[in-house]
């Protein structure tokens, strides 16, 4: 593919972007180990651009953030020292007390906690809105509304929002429009030419990012695939000029600088982001193709799937990649889930994503468990809902383990399955039970378990009788 007006292919870009100075010929940039700078004399240019660690203006982080902006398609960016770093900064630097924002209905458990618990002490309200129904969008304006946050691919349900409706929304109503990029990256782009709406006056004839599509700030969680190694925490914002002068202003001020050390590990690791994105994808589509196909499976949520609702706005924003996180739900529910985890031998049971190395956590254990569970419910996270982070393992590997670890629950999650007419009741009485013989007790102390009755299925209800069946069964397993 020819790139138009010289511009680097993406991988290039990752590679060489930002690096144009080589330090004392040096082919990588070193780590500026210094926390001061002799001042160079000239105070016009005010506190901001004082050389000093904290304002963010070191030679690592001046490299990094003119590789991010190249990456983001904008005109600046800059680093934090965290993801939250990266979204409360940007919230506060467009929001003041009075001001209103729409969000999505479901997002990042962190990000929830801070709208929910934090914007309300500094007068912030906010109206959640359904991103799949742009012309419900209009009713909840407010006269004070200033910003419209959403996710490009939302945490853990993986909902798709309309990037370029969003865009011309909110130029219309002059509201400044702000995405959380994490689950794509700047890697899960779309290779061919697409005319956008005519009010956004461009055309997208190279990868299509977030503020090609007229999204006017963009986020990463730099944590995730941006590092890809689980090493450091870091977040990443970007954007116009102008606007990035505010917020690297706020970002001083509040104190979510990014140390050398972790610009240097970040910038190496931005290095084979692109690499690294497509193995990560791939194994998700193949894992997600699998898990579809399995009895244990109730249902799995995955936008690169020819049977998710969003598949077709995947095609046209994206192409062929969908980002590298599968959600999924066992027939059994979290009781099934957890025996899954214990049996998988290759995702490593812990949160986060984006890392060489796949992860796999129930989001209501880790990344939305300081949400109540009405929160949750409202969001549709079910206490049963598993998230997979693939890594890079080779595919088939990756495959064949889940495959091995689902048989190996098999006589267990048949134990703790639902479905019959004390099934609510059940329901509630297993969800904590992380084996047969802890259902077997919970059955026993809840008195659901004496007496088998038909149900409406023709089955029987599950009772201390089949449980022990079916621990007989789980011993030889």
């Amino acid at each position: 593919m020819s790139v138009p007006h010289g511009k680097w292919h993406l991988d290039t870009q990752a590679v060489h972007s930002g690096e144009h100075e080589r330090f004392a010929g040096a082919a990588v940039t070193p780590i500026f180990q210094s926390s001061t700078f002799i001042f160079d004399g000239d105070t016009a240019r005010g506190y901001d651009a004082v050389k000093y660690a904290r304002c963010n203006n070191t030679p690592n982080h001046e490299v990094l953030a003119e590789k991010l902006a190249a990456l983001e398609n904008t005109k600046a960016a800059m680093v934090t020292s965290s993801g939250m770093a990266a979204i409360s900064t940007t919230l506060m630097t467009l929001l003041k007390s009075g001001d209103h924002l729409l969000v999505q209905q479901s997002l990042y458990g962190g990000t929830e906690m801070f709208l929910t618990n934090d914007l309300p002490d500094w007068g912030v309200t906010l109206t959640r809105v359904d991103a799949d129904k742009p012309e419900s969008w209009s009713a909840a304006l407010q006269p004070n509304t200033k910003v419209f946050y959403i996710e490009t691919i939302s945490n853990p349900l993986l909902e798709v929002p309309d990037l370029p409706a969003v865009a011309a929304f909110c130029q219309e109503n002059r509201l400044t429009s702000v995405i959380d990029n994490t689950f794509a990256s700047p890697a899960v782009i779309r290779q061919a030419t697409t005319k956008l709406p005519t009010a956004l006056h461009t055309h997208c004839t190279a990868p299509c990012k977030p503020a090609e599509l007229g999204i006017d700030v963009v986020i990463e969680s730099a944590t995730k695939y941006l590092n890809g190694h689980a090493d450091l925490i870091a977040g990443a914002v970007a954007g116009s000029t102008e606007f990035m002068r505010k917020f690297v202003s706020r970002l001083n001020h509040m104190g979510g600088c990014l140390d050398m050390h972790a610009c240097f590990l970040l910038q190496r690791g931005l290095k084979t982001l692109p690499l690294r994105v497509r193995q990560q994808s791939a194994n998700a589509l193949a894992l997600a193709q699998f898990l579809e196909k399995q009895p244990q499976v109730s249902r799995v949520l995955y936008p690169g799937l020819t049977s998710n609702p969003y598949y077709p706005r995947v095609q046209k924003l994206f192409g062929g990649q969908a980002g590298g996180v599968v959600t999924f739900e066992l027939l059994a529910g979290a009781a099934a889930a957890e025996m899954m985890f214990q049996a998988l031998k290759i995702p490593l049971v812990a949160p986060s994503l984006g890392g060489v190395e796949s992860l796999i956590t129930r989001p209501v254990t880790t990344t939305h468990v300081g949400m109540s569970q009405e929160e949750r419910q409202r969001c549709g996270i079910s206490d049963g809902l598993v998230r997979v982070a693939c890594g890079i393992e080779a595919t088939a590997d990756l495959i064949e383990d889940f495959e091995l670890a689902l048989a190996s629950i098999g006589a267990k999650a048949n134990a703790l399955s639902l479905g019959s007419s004390n099934g609510p009741r059940l329901g509630q009485v297993l969800q904590n039970a992380h084996g047969i013989n802890e259902a077997v007790q919970a059955v026993e102390e809840s008195g659901l378990g004496k007496t088998p009755s038909e149900a409406v299925s023709g089955s029987l209800d599950v009772n201390v009788s089949q449980l022990n069946d079916n621990r007989k069964i789980a011993e030889q397993i």
